[in-house]
C-alpha cells in the first residue's frame, strides 16, 4: 500500500512523521546555498533522460519564442529556442508545498518540484485545488493515528500537504454547509488510486467514530469494506502491463453520515467493467484473478471440492479464454487469495447455495472458451460435434443447469421472429463462437453487478438517518496507449467531462476569490475550453449518436462507421487524421485536452452492441436449475414461447436492447449530476517509474501523467489569472526593506503597497491589490524577490564587514602594542650599552639592592615574641596530652570490660543469625505473595475493566429489556382488562344460561303436563299425520322459494338502508357545510387580503435580505466607520431579543395550558360512566325481555287456539297490509326523488367542504407538531433535573467509597511506618559496612552498562544498515569480544575481591543488600502511598468543596424549583378549573350522545321487529293462499278445514297480541325520545355558554400575540432603516474612494518626478563619506519604525479580524431575528387557524344538535330496517366468542413470557450487582488510578446521559402511542359491550321469533298467491334500485375526483 506502515505493538507510540511531511532545516539550508542567478538560471530539456536540467543562460532572449538561446551546463553548451527554455524559480520556492505559488509555472519547474519532494520522501504536493500523490513503493508512517490527530479539525493551509487534509476539508465542509462532498481520485494503473481510496475511507471512519471505544459486537465500516474488498478484487482486478493487481472498473463509493457527523453506512456504484478482458488478453496481461483462484489446492477443502463441483481440470491452459496471456503472477498467491475470497463470502453473509452458484457460473464462463464449432455441409452451418457430459459444451451446460443439446441448438440455430412467426436461423462457425463469447461476457458482467449489490446490503445501516455523504470516485485516468480502441475512447471521454468539470469549478472558485477581493476581472469559463470535444461527442450527429445509429443497422460495418464519422465530423478542427506511430492502422484522431489520440475503430460496433443470443437467454430463464443464473437474466426479455399479441408488440419495441454506449452515457450522466450537486475535491495519483523502485523517477512517464491528469491544464488556467498571492501583513513584513518609508506612509494597505510598487517601478499590470491580499501574475513575484535579494545582499555584505572589523581589530591592537613595546625595549637597551662603563652607574647598581632593607634588631624582637607564643602553645598541648593519656587509660579499662561483655554475649549471635535467616525467608515468601497479589490485582483490574465494559453492555441490554418489559406489562394490563371485561361477559352469559335452565325446568314441567294432554291428542295426531306428511313436502318446496325470495329481499333492504343512511348523512353534512361555506368564504376573503399584504411584506423583506447579503462583502472595508452603527444595532437587537423572550414566555405558557388541556381531554376521553349507565339500562331491558319471553311462552297455548278461531279475519287483515305496502312503495319512490334532488345540491357544496377540511387538517397538524415540541422541551427539563439528582447521589456514594479506601490506606501506612522504623535501625547499622563495596560494585556495573549500551548501539546500526552487513558483523563480533572481556574482567575482579573478604562479612553484606533493597522498595511504596494519600486528601478536599458548592446550588435550585412549582401550581389551578369545565361539558355531551345512541338502538330494534312482523305476515299470506289452493284442489273435508281454521285463528290472535305489545313498546320509546330531546336542549345551551367564554379567552390571547408581533415589526423596520443608512454611507465612501484614487494618480505622477530627484541625491549621498554615521542612525530609526509599523499592522489586523467577527455575529443575529419573526408569524397563523377550527367545531356542534331532532323524527320511518341486523349480530357474536378464546390463549402465552422475562431480569440484575461489586473491589492501586477513572466515568456519564435522554424520548413516544392504543382499545371494548348487549337482546327476540315462525309456517302457505303479486312489484322496485345504485356510484366517483383538489 502506498505510504502505509504497519502499526506498532499495543501501547507503542506511532513513529514521528515529520520528515515525511515537512522539509528539515538542513534541506532548506542546502536549498538556499544552491547557486542561483535570477536572470541567467534556466531549464533546458535533457534528451537522455527525457527530463530537464539546470544551466546558465549566456545569450538569447527568453521572451522571444523564436530566439536562439545559448545555455551552458557545466562545461557543455547547448543551443535551444526560446520556447524550449524556462526560468528557474528562486531558492525560496524550492520544494514548494503548492505548485501554484511558484513564480515561474513552466513544465520543468513543476517536474523539478515534484521530483525533489518525492526524493526526500514527501509524496504529497498541492497544485491549486487538488493534491498530487506519487506512489512511494515503500511504507511510510504517514497514515497512522498520530498523523490523523495532526490533520483533525485543521484547515488545509495550516498543515503540510496530505491526502487527509483534503478528506478533512471535505468532512468539515459537509458538516458546516450540509452539502454533499465528492473526492475525485484519478490516475493510471498502478498509481495507487484504490489504496488512496482506502486511506480516505479509513480517515473518515476514524473521524466519524471519534476516539471512543468500539463496540465488540459490531464491525466498523472500514472492516466491512475490507471484507468486501477481496470479492471485488477477485472479480474486478487483473494483471496489466504496469500493475499486477489493477482495478479494471471504476467505483463511486458514497459514505453516508447523519446530521451529527456519525457514520450511517456506505454504498458502491461501479462503472465501465472491462468485459473484453474476459475472452481475450494480451501476452503480458492476465484475466481476472477469480479464474485462476478456482484451480488452487485450497478449493479442494470447500464443500466437496471446487474442481469437482465446477467440473474443472488442473491445467489452466485447457481454458482458452483465460490462458491467452500470463497465467501466473509472482507477486500474487492465488491460493491465499482464494482463501481470502472464501472467508469474505462467509463474512458478508452469502448463502452456501449462492456462493456455490457464483463459483459455478464463473467456471462456466471459463468453460465456454472450449466450445468449438465446425462447418456442416455447403451452407456454412455451424455444428458442435462433442456435446457429451465430459465435453466443454456438456460441462458448461451442466454448470448453467440446462440441457447441453438445447444449449448448443440455441447457439447453432437460434430462433428469430419474422413478422408474427418464429423461425430458426443457421449460424456460421464465427457467428456461433461470437455468440458464446457474448453469453460468457454477459454472465460475468451481470454476476459482478450482483456481487456489488450484495456487498452494498452489508454496508448500509437502515437504523440511522442518512443526511449527507462524502463520496470517493476511483476511476482510471486519461489513457494514451499504443493501440487505442473502444475502451480507451470511453474512459477518455469520462476524463474529458471530469476535466471540464474541474476547469469550471477551479476557475469559478478562483474568480469568486477575485470578486470577493474587489479585483477588476472579466468572468471567464475555462470549462468551455473543452466544450468543442464534448460537443463533438454528444451532439445529435456526434460520435456517440453515429455509433448508436450504426449499431442498430444489421448491415453496418466498421468501414461504414468510419466513413460516416469522417463525413459527419471530418470538418471539425478537433477531428484529425491518425498520427499514431505505434498503430499504423488507426482510422482517426481526436485532439483532447491531454493531447492528440489516434483511435482504431475495429470491432467497435460488436463491442457496443455486445450481442446476446436471445434463444440462449430464454433457455437460461425457463429451463435453468441454477437460481442465481435465472435471477441474473430476469430483466432480459428473452424469447417467451407463449405471449399475447399485445405483449409481443411491447417486446418488439424493447427487443433491440440497450447498447453499451447508451448504458454508459446514462450512468455517466447520473455521475455528473451527482458531482454537480456535490462540492468536489480532486486527487491526482502518479506512477514515478515502471520498475517500482522507491525514490526513482522517469521524467517522460511523469510528464505524460501530468498532462493526462490535467495538472498542467490547471496550471495553464492559473497562469491566465493571478496565481501568487500574499496577505498584506506578510507582504509588508517581507518587502518593507524595499521602502520602509512608503510602507509607513499610510495606514491604508493599498496606498502603502502602491507607494512601494511605484518606488521600485513595478508595473501595475503585473499585480492587483485586493481587500486583504496582494495578487501577482505568474513570474511577477520573482522580480520582487530579485530586488529584495539585492538589498539583502548589500546589507549582508555590510554586516560581514562590521564583523570582520571587530574580529581583526583585536589582533591589530595587540600588534600595535607589541610595536610600541619593542621601541621601549630598544631605547632602554641602547641606554644600558651607553652607561654600563660609567662609575656612578656601577655604584648605583651595587647599592640599589640595599635600599629599603628592614632593621635587624626589630626583626629579632619580633622573632622572640613569636617564639614565646609558640612555646605557650606547646605547653598547652603537653598538658592536653597528659589529660588524654589518663582518659585513654580509663577507655582501655572500659574497652576490656566491653570485650568481656562481648565475649559473654558472643554465644547469642547464633540465635540472632538464625532469627535473621528466618526473617529473610519470611521476607522472600512475603515478596512472592506480594508479587502474586500484584499479579492478582492486575488481573482483577483487567476483570474490573472488562466487567465495566460488560456492565455498559448489560445496562444497554437491561434498558432495552426494561423497555420490552414495560411494553409487555402495558400489553398485559390491556389483556387483563380485556380479560376482566370478557369474564364479566362470560358471567353474564352464565347467568343467562342459569336463567335459561330454570326456564327449561319450567318448560319440562309444562312438558309433563302437556304429555298427558298429548296422550289424549294422539288420536287426533294419527288422523292428522298423513296430512302433515303432505304439508311437510309442500313446506320444503316453499322454504326453498322463500329462502331465495328472502335473500333477494335482504339485498334490497340493505341497499335501501345504505341509501337511507347516506341520505341522512349527506343531509346533515349539507346543512353543516352550507353554513361553514358561508363562514369560510367570508374568512377566506379576509385571509386573502392578509396573505396578499404578508406576501408583499415578505417580498420586500426577501429583496432587502438579498441586497444585504450581496453587500456584506463590500461593507467590510468600511467596518471601522460603521462600528458606532453596529453598537446601536446591537442595542436594538437586545430589545428585539427581550421582546422575543417575552413572546416565547407567553407562547410557553399557552403551550403548557394547551398540553394540560390535552392531557385532561385524553383522561376524560377514557371515562366510561355513560357507558356503564347505558349497560345497566340495557341489562334492565334484557330482564324485561326475559320476563316478556316467559309470559309469551305461557300465552302461547292460548294464542294457538285464538289464531285458529280468527283465521278468516287474518286473511282479511293481510290483504289490507298488502295495500299498505303498496302505499309505502309509492312513498319510497317520492323519497327517492327527494334524495336525488338533495344529492345534486350536496355535490355543489362538497368542493368547499373538502377545501375547508384540508385547511383545518393543516392547521391541526401544525398545532400537533408545536405541541409535541413543547412536550419534548418540558420532558428534557425534567430529565436534566433527575440527572442532577442522580449525579448527586452517585457522588455521595463515591465519596463514601473514597473515605473507606482512605482509612484502609492509613492503616496500611501505619503498619508500614512501624516496619520502616524497625528496618531503618538495621539499615543504619549495616549501611556503613557496605559503602565501600557498593561503590566498587557501582563502578563495575557502570562499566558493564556502558559496554552493553555500546553493544545495543551496534545492533541498532546493524538493523539500519542491511547492505553493509559484513562490516557490521565484524564490528558486532568486536563489540561482543569487548563485552566478554569486560564481563570476564568484572567476574575476575569481583571474585578476587570476594575472596579477600571474610565469609562472615560476605554473609552480612549479602543480607545487608537484600534488606537494603527491601527497605528501598518499601520506602518507594511508602512514598507512593503517601503521595496517593496526599493526592486523595487533596481530591477529597476538592470534592468536599465541590460538594458544598453543589449543596448551595442545590438549595438555590430547590428554592427556584419551589418558586417554579408555585407558579406552575397557580397555572395548574387555572388549567384545572378550565379542564373541569371542559370535562363537565364533555361528560354532558357524552351522556347526551350515549342516550341518543341508546334511543337509536331501541328505535332500530323496533324497526327490525316491525319489519320482521311484516315479513312474517307476507309469508303467512303466501302460505294461506297455497293452502286455499290445496283445499280447492284436494276437496278436503270440512272437519279438517275447521281444525285448520281454528288453529289459524289462534295464531292470528297471538300475532295481534304481539303487535299490540310492539306498539306499546314503541310508545314507550317515543316518550324516552321526547325526554332526551329536552335534556339535549339543556346541554346544548350550557355548551354554547362555555364555548362563548373560551372564545373570549382565545380572543384576548390573539390580541396579545398581535401586539407582540407589531412590536417586532417596528424593530425590524428600524433595523432595515439603519441598514439603508449604512448603504448610503457606503456609497458615499465609495465616491470618496474614487476621488482619492484620482488624487492618488496625480500624487503618483508627482512621486515619479520626486523619485528621479531622490536618486540624484542618493548618488551624491553615497559619495559623501562624512555622513556615514548619520545614515547609520537613520537606519536604526527606520528599523525601530519598522517594528512599530509591524506591531501597528498586527494590531490593525487583529482589529480587522475582531470587526469581521462582530459583523458576522451581527449578521447571524439578524438572521436569527428574521427566523424568529417568521416563526412568530407562523405561530400566529397557526393559532388563528386553531381559533377558526374551534369556531367551526362550535357551529358543527350546534348543527348536530339541530340535526338530532330531525334524526329523531326519522326514527319511525327507519323501524323497518332494524330486524335486518339480527343475523349479522349473530355472526359477530360467534366471531367475538372466537376472538375471546384467542385472546385468552394469547393472555396465557403473554403471562408465561412475562414470568420468563422477569426471571431473566432478576438474573441479569444479580449479575449486574456482582459486576458492580467486582468493579468496587479495585485493590490497593485503585487510589492511584482514581483520577483517570473519574475522568472516564465523567465521559461515560455524559454518554450515558445522552443515551438516557434518547431513551427517554423514545419512551415518551411509546407511552403516547400506548395511551392512544389504550384509548382505542377502550373504545373497542365499549363497542364490544354494546354489541354484546344487542346480541343478548337479539338472541331473546330470535328465540321468540323462531317460535312464532314455526307457528306461522302453515298460515304462510295461504299467503303465497298474494306474495307472487308482490314479487312482480318487487322486481320493478329492484330495477329502480339498481338505477339508483348506479347513480349513487357515479356521484361517489365524482366526489372522489373532486375531493383531492
Amino acid at each position: 500500500m502506498p505510504g502505509h506502515i504497519k502499526l506498532g505493538k499495543t501501547g507503542q507510540a506511532d513513529p514521528d512523521p515529520s520528515e515525511f511531511l515537512v522539509p528539515s532545516i538542513e534541506v532548506k539550508r542546502a536549498d538556499q546555498q544552491k547557486p542561483y542567478d535570477s536572470k541567467k538560471s534556466v531549464w533546458i530539456p535533457d534528451p537522455k533522460t527525457g527530463g530537464y536540467r539546470e544551466g546558465f543562460l549566456e545569450s538569447g532572449d527568453l521572451e522571444d519564442p523564436a530566439s536562439k538561446c545559448l545555455v551552458s551546463v557545466g562545461h557543455e553548451k547547448f543551443t535551444h529556442k526560446g520556447s524550449e527554455v524556462g526560468k528557474v524559480n528562486p531558492p525560496k520556492f524550492e520544494k514548494c508545498e503548492d505548485m501554484v505559488n511558484l513564480t515561474f509555472l513552466n513544465d520543468a519547474s513543476v517536474f523539478w518540484n515534484l521530483k525533489t519532494r518525492y526524493q526526500i520522501k514527501m509524496i504529497h504536493t498541492y497544485s491549486g485545488l487538488f493534491v498530487v500523490v506519487v506512489n512511494p513503493y515503500k511504507r511510510y508512517p504517514i497514515y497512522t493515528h498520530r498523523v490523523a490527530k495532526i490533520y483533525l479539525g485543521k484547515r488545509r493551509n495550516e498543515v503540510p500537504p496530505h491526502l487527509w487534509a483534503i478528506a478533512e476539508t471535505a468532512y468539515r465542509g459537509m458538516l458546516t454547509n450540509c452539502k454533499n462532498q465528492a473526492m475525485l481520485i484519478t490516475g493510471e494503473s498502478g498509481a495507487g488510486k484504490t489504496e488512496n481510496t482506502k486511506k480516505v475511507i479509513t480517515y473518515l471512519a476514524m473521524v466519524a467514530t471519534g476516539s471512543g471505544k468500539k463496540s465488540t459486537k459490531k464491525v466498523s465500516l472500514e472492516d466491512q469494506i475490507v471484507a468486501t474488498n477481496p470479492i471485488l478484487e477477485s472479480y474486478g482486478n487483473a494483471k496489466t502491463a504496469r500493475n499486477d493487481n489493477s482495478s479494471r472498473f471504476g467505483k463511486f463509493i458514497r459514505i453516508h453520515f447523519t446530521s451529527s457527523g456519525k457514520l450511517a453506512g456506505c454504498d458502491i456504484v461501479s462503472y465501465l467493467l472491462e468485459k473484453s478482458r474476459i475472452t481475450e488478453q494480451q501476452a503480458v496481461e492476465r484475466s481476472y484473478h477469480i479464474f485462476y483462484q478456482l484451480l488452487q489446492p485450497y478449493g479442494d477443502g470447500i464443500g466437496t471440492g471446487l474442481k469437482n463441483m465446477c467440473h474443472l481440470s488442473d491445467d489452466i491452459y485447457d481454458y482458452i479464454y483465460v490462458s491467452q496471456g500470463k497465467t501466473k503472477v509472482e507477486s500474487i498467491d492465488d491460493n491465499e487469495e482464494l482463501e481470502y475470497t472464501e472467508d469474505a463470502f462467509n463474512v458478508i453473509g452469502f448463502g452456501e447455495q449462492e456462493k456455490f452458484d457464483c463459483y459455478m457460473l464463473t467456471s462456466a464462463v471459463m468453460t465456454y472458451g472450449g466450445v468449438e464449432f465446425k462447418t456442416k455441409g455447403r451452407d456454412d452451418q455451424a455444428e458442435c460435434e462433442f456435446i457429451g457430459p465430459d465435453s466443454y459444451a456438456g460441462k458448461a451446460a451442466a454448470l448453467c443447469g440446462v440441457d447441453s443439446m438445447a444449449l448448443i441448438k440455441a447457439f447453432c440455430k437460434p430462433r428469430i421472429k419474422v413478422g408474427t412467426e418464429w423461425v430458426t436461423k443457421g449460424q456460421t462457425c464465427e457467428q456461433a463462437t461470437n455468440a458464446v463469447g457474448g453469453i460468457a461476457r454477459g454472465i460475468f458482467d451481470r454476476l459482478f453487478k450482483w456481487l456489488i449489490e450484495k456487498c452494498n446490503e452489508t454496508l448500509i445501516d437502515a437504523t440511522l438517518k442518512k443526511n449527507n455523504f462524502c463520496a470517493v470516485l476511483d476511476i482510471a485516468g486519461f489513457e494514451i496507449f499504443e493501440y487505442n480502441g473502444f475502451e480507451q475512447i470511453s474512459i477518455n471521454f469520462v476524463n474529458e467531462k471530469l476535466q471540464q468539470f474541474f476547469n469550471h469549478h477551479m476557475f469559478v472558485v478562483e474568480q469568486e476569490e477575485y470578486v470577493k477581493e474587489g479585483i477588476d476581472w472579466e468572468m471567464v469559463d475555462f470549462g468551455l475550453d473543452l466544450q468543442a470535444a464534448i460537443i463533438m461527442f454528444e451532439k445529435p450527429m456526434g460520435l456517440w449518436a453515429i455509433l448508436e445509429e450504426e449499431s442498430l443497422f444489421p448491415k453496418a460495418t466498421d468501414k461504414s462507421f468510419e466513413e460516416k464519422l469522417k463525413a459527419s465530423l471530418g470538418k471539425l478542427p478537433i477531428f484529425l487524421k491518425p498520427q499514431s506511430k505505434t498503430d499504423k492502422n488507426a482510422h482517426f484522431a481526436i485532439s483532447h485536452y491531454a493531447g492528440i489520440v489516434s483511435y482504431n475503430v475495429t470491432n467497435w460496433l460488436e463491442k457496443n452492441k455486445d450481442p446476446v443470443n436471445d434463444s440462449v437467454v430464454e433457455i437460461f430463464k425457463s429451463a435453468s436449475t441454477v437460481a442465481l443464473l435465472v435471477h441474473l437474466w430476469q430483466d432480459h426479455p428473452g424469447q417467451p414461447t407463449t405471449t399475447p399479441k399485445d405483449d409481443g408488440k411491447k417486446k418488439k419495441k424493447g427487443g433491440g436492447g440497450k447498447t453499451v454506449s447508451s448504458v454508459y452515457l446514462v450512468s455517466l450522466g447520473q455521475l455528473m449530476d451527482t458531482l454537480h450537486s456535490c462540492e468536489p475535491h480532486f486527487v491526482r495519483c502518479l506512477v514515478p517509474n515502471t520498475h517500482k523502485k522507491p525514490g526513482d523517477v522517469e521524467p517522460p512517464l511523469i510528464m505524460h501523467q501530468l498532462t493526462c491528469n490535467g495538472v498542467l491544464e490547471g496550471i495553464r488556467i492559473c497562469m491566465r489569472g493571478f496565481p501568487n498571492r500574499i496577505y498584506y501583513a506578510d507582504y509588508k513584513a517581507r518587502y518593507a526593506i524595499l521602502g520602509a518609508k512608503e510602507i509607513a506612509s499610510s495606514q491604508d494597505n493599498k496606498t502603502a503597497a502602491y507607494a512601494l510598487m511605484d518606488k521600485i517601478q513595478f508595473s501595475r499590470e503585473r499585480y492587483r491589490l485586493g481587500h486583504t491580499m496582494v495578487f501577482f501574475r505568474a513570474g511577477a513575484l520573482a522580480v520582487l524577490e530579485e530586488a529584495r535579494d539585492d538589498i539583502v545582499l548589500k546589507l549582508v555584505r555590510y554586516i560581514q564587514g562590521q564583523a570582520y572589523q571587530r574580529i581583526k581589530n583585536v589582533d591589530f591592537v595587540k600588534r600595535r602594542d607589541q610595536r610600541e613595546l619593542i621601541k621601549v625595549c630598544q631605547r632602554n637597551f641602547r641606554k644600558y650599552i651607553a652607561l654600563r662603563e660609567w662609575g656612578w652607574f656601577i655604584i648605583i647598581q651595587k647599592t640599589r639592592p640595599l635600599i629599603g632593607l628592614p632593621n635587624p634588631e626589630e626583626e629579632l624582637r619580633l622573632l622572640e615574641e613569636k617564639a614565646k607564643e609558640k612555646y605557650g602553645a606547646y605547653e598547652k598541648q603537653l598538658n592536653t596530652k597528659a589529660r588524654l593519656l589518663e582518659e585513654n587509660k580509663v577507655i582501655n579499662e572500659e574497652k576490656k570490660a566491653i570485650l568481656k561483655q562481648i565475649e559473654a554475649e558472643q554465644g547469642d549471635m547464633s540465635q540472632h543469625h538464625e532469627r535473621q535467616a528466618k526473617m529473610s525467608a519470611q521476607k522472600a515468601d512475603l515478596e512472592i505473595q506480594l508479587q502474586e497479589a500484584q499479579d492478582k490485582l492486575v488481573q482483577l483490574e483487567r476483570s474490573r475493566v472488562q466487567a465495566t465494559a460488560d456492565k455498559k453492555v448489560l445496562e444497554q441490554e437491561v434498558i432495552s429489556v426494561k423497555k420490552d418489559i414495560d411494553d409487555i406489562e402495558m400489553s398485559i394490563q390491556k389483556i387483563e382488562q380485556d380479560k376482566t371485561n370478557r369474564d364479566h361477559t362470560i358471567r353474564q352469559l352464565n347467568d343467562d344460561i342459569a336463567a335459561q335452565d330454570e326456564v327449561i325446568n319450567k318448560i319440562n314441567k309444562d312438558k309433563k303436563r302437556q304429555g298427558e294432554n298429548a296422550s289424549k291428542a294422539n288420536e287426533d295426531l294419527q288422523v292428522a299425520q298423513e296430512k302433515v306428511d303432505h304439508l311437510t313436502k309442500i313446506k320444503t318446496k316453499l322454504e326453498a322459494t322463500l329462502d331465495e325470495l328472502e335473500s333477494s329481499l335482504e339485498r334490497e333492504k340493505r341497499q335501501r338502508a345504505n341509501t337511507e343512511k347516506e341520505r341522512r348523512k349527506i343531509e346533515g353534512e349539507l346543512k353543516i357545510t352550507q353554513e361553514t361555506v358561508l363562514e369560510l368564504e367570508r374568512k377566506k376573503k379576509e385571509l386573502e387580503s392578509i396573505i396578499q399584504k404578508k406576501d408583499k411584506d415578505g417580498a420586500s423583506f426577501f429583496s432587502k435580505l438579498e441586497d444585504e447579503q450581496g453587500l456584506v462583502g463590500k461593507v467590510q472595508k468600511s467596518i471601522k466607520e460603521h462600528q458606532s452603527r453596529i453598537e446601536e444595532m446591537e442595542e436594538e437587537l437586545e430589545a428585539e431579543r427581550q421582546a422575543r423572550a417575552k413572546a416565547e414566555r407567553q407562547r410557553s405558557d399557552l403551550a403548557r395550558e394547551l398540553e394540560s388541556m390535552g392531557e385532561r381531554l385524553m383522561e376524560a376521553g377514557g371515562a366510561t360512566n355513560a357507558q356503564v349507565e347505558l349497560n345497566k339500562k340495557r341489562e334492565s331491558e334484557v330482564s324485561k325481555l326475559r320476563k316478556d319471553l316467559e309470559e309469551a311462552n305461557i300465552q302461547q297455548e292460548g294464542t294457538l287456539i285464538s289464531l285458529k278461531k280468527k283465521h278468516q279475519d287474518a286473511i282479511y287483515e293481510m290483504s289490507e297490509q298488502i295495500d299498505q305496502l303498496n302505499k309505502m312503495k309509492t312513498r319510497i319512490e317520492k323519497d327517492k326523488g327527494q334524495i336525488m334532488n338533495e344529492i345534486a345540491d350536496v355535490r355543489a357544496a362538497t368542493d368547499e367542504v373538502v377545501r375547508s377540511k384540508a385547511s383545518a387538517e393543516k392547521s391541526h397538524r401544525n398545532l400537533v407538531t408545536q405541541l409535541n415540541d413543547l412536550n419534548k422541551k418540558v420532558e428534557e427539563c425534567n430529565l436534566t433535573l433527575s440527572d442532577f439528582e442522580h449525579g448527586k447521589r452517585k457522588q455521595s456514594a463515591e465519596n463514601a467509597d473514597l473515605l473507606r479506601q482512605l482509612q484502609e490506606l492509613e492503616n496500611n501506612a501505619n503498619m508500614l511506618s512501624k516496619v520502616k522504623s524497625a528496618l531503618a535501625a538495621q539499615l543504619d547499622e549495616q549501611r556503613r559496612i557496605a559503602d565501600d563495596e557498593a561503590k566498587e560494585r557501582q563502578s563495575l556495573l557502570g562499566k558493564y552498562r556502558n559496554a552493553e549500551h555500546e553493544v545495543d548501539g551496534m545492533r541498532q546500526h546493524y538493523d539500519e544498515e542491511l547492505l553493509s552487513k559484513e562490516n557490521l558483523t565484524r564490528q558486532l563480533t568486536k563489540a561482543q569480544d569487548e563485552s566478554d572481556l569486560w564481563r570476564r574482567k568484572y567476574e575476575i575482579d569481583g571474585v578476587a575481591k570476594a575472596e579477600e573478604l571474610e565469609m562472615s562479612k560476605l554473609k552480612m553484606q549479602a543480607r545487608l543488600s537484600e534488606s537494603e533493597s527491601t527497605i528501598q522498595q518499601l520506602n518507594a511504596k511508602l512514598s507512593q502511598i503517601e503521595k496517593a494519600k496526599a493526592k486523595s486528601q487533596a481530591e477529597f478536599d476538592e470534592m468536599s468543596v465541590m460538594l458544598d458548592q453543589a449543596q448551595i446550588m442545590h438549595a438555590s435550585m430547590e428554592k427556584k424549583a419551589k418558586q417554579f412549582d408555585r407558579i406552575v401550581g397557580e397555572w395548574k389551578h387555572k388549567v384545572d378549573g378550565l379542564s373541569m369545565d371542559l370535562d363537565g361539558s364533555q361528560k354532558e355531551t357524552r351522556n347526551a350522545s350515549s342516550e341518543l345512541f341508546r334511543i337509536k338502538n331501541a328505535y332500530e330494534e323496533s324497526v327490525l321487529q316491525l319489519d320482521e312482523v311484516r315479513r312474517e305476515n307476507k309469508n303467512l299470506s303466501c302460505e294461506i293462499k297455497d293452502i286455499m289452493d290445496q283445499i280447492s284442489e284436494g276437496g278436503r273435508s270440512i272437519h279438517e278445514i275447521d281444525k285448520i281454521r281454528k288453529r289459524l285463528e289462534a295464531e292470528k290472535m297471538e300475532l295481534e297480541a304481539a303487535l299490540s305489545e310492539a306498539e306499546g313498546a314503541l310508545e314507550q320509546e317515543e316518550n324516552k325520545v321526547l325526554r332526551a330531546q329536552l335534556e339535549l336542549t339543556q346541554v346544548r345551551q350550557e355548551i354554547e355558554r362555555r364555548l362563548a367564554e373560551k372564545d373570549e379567552e382565545f380572543e384576548s390571547t390573539r390580541k396579545n400575540f398581535a401586539k407582540g408581533l407589531e412590536g417586532m415589526q417596528v424593530a425590524l423596520e428600524a433595523e432595515t432603516k439603519g441598514k439603508c443608512e449604512a448603504l448610503r454611507m457606503k456609497k458615499k465612501l465609495e465616491s470618496d474612494v474614487c476621488d482619492l484614487e484620482t488624487a492618488l494618480e496625480h500624487a503618483n505622477a508627482a512621486n515619479c518626478e520626486s523619485q528621479k530627484s531622490i536618486k540624484k541625491y542618493q548618488q551624491s549621498l553615497r559619495e559623501v563619506q562624512a555622513r556615514y554615521e548619520e545614515e547609520t542612525r537613520a537606519k536604526e530609526v527606520a528599523h525601530d519604525n519598522l517594528l512599530v509599523a509591524d506591531r501597528r499592522a498586527h494590531a490593525n489586523q487583529n482589529a480587522l479580524e475582531e470587526a469581521r467577527t462582530l459583523l458576522e455575529q451581527a449578521d447571524r443575529a439578524r438572521r436569527v431575528l428574521e427566523q424568529e419573526v417568521s416563526d412568530t408569524n407562523e405561530t400566529l397563523s397557526d393559532q388563528t387557524c386553531q381559533n377558526q377550527a374551534i369556531d367551526g367545531a362550535k357551529r358543527k356542534l350546534e348543527q348536530e344538535m339541530q340535526t338530532l331532532g330531525a334524526d329523531l323524527d326519522e326514527m319511525q320511518s327507519e323501524a323497518h330496517i332494524s330486524e335486518q341486523k339480527a343475523q349479522s349480530a349473530m355472526i359477530d357474536a360467534a366471531r367475538l366468542a372466537d376472538e375471546l378464546r384467542a385472546e385468552q390463549e394469547m393472555a396465557m402465552f403473554v403471562e408465561r413470557d412475562r414470568k420468563l422475562l422477569e426471571a431473566q431480569v432478576k438474573d441479569m440484575q444479580s449479575r449486574l450487582d456482582e459486576a458492580e461489586q467486582n468493579a468496587l473491589k479495585g485493590g490497593k492501586k485503585a487510589m492511584a488510578k482514581m483520577d483517570s477513572r473519574i475522568r472516564e466515568l465523567e465521559s461515560e456519564l455524559d454518554a450515558e446521559n445522552r443515551r438516557m435522554q434518547d431513551a427517554q424520548k423514545n419512551l415518551r413516544k411509546s407511552e403516547r402511542r400506548i395511551k392512544e392504543l389504550t384509548y382505542q382499545q377502550d373504545e373497542d371494548r365499549k363497542n364490544h359491550e354494546r354489541m354484546q348487549g344487542l346480541i343478548d337482546q337479539l338472541q331473546g327476540k330470535i328465540r321468540s321469533y323462531k317460535k312464532q315462525i314455526e307457528e306461522a309456517e302453515e298460515i304462510a302457505a295461504l299467503n303465497l298467491a298474494k306474495f307472487r303479486q308482490v314479487q312482480g312489484n318487487l322486481g320493478d322496485t329492484s330495477e329502480r334500485a339498481d338505477v339508483t345504485e348506479q347513480a349513487l356510484a357515479k356521484m361517489k366517483a365524482r366526489a372522489r375526483s373532486v375531493g383531492p383538489q
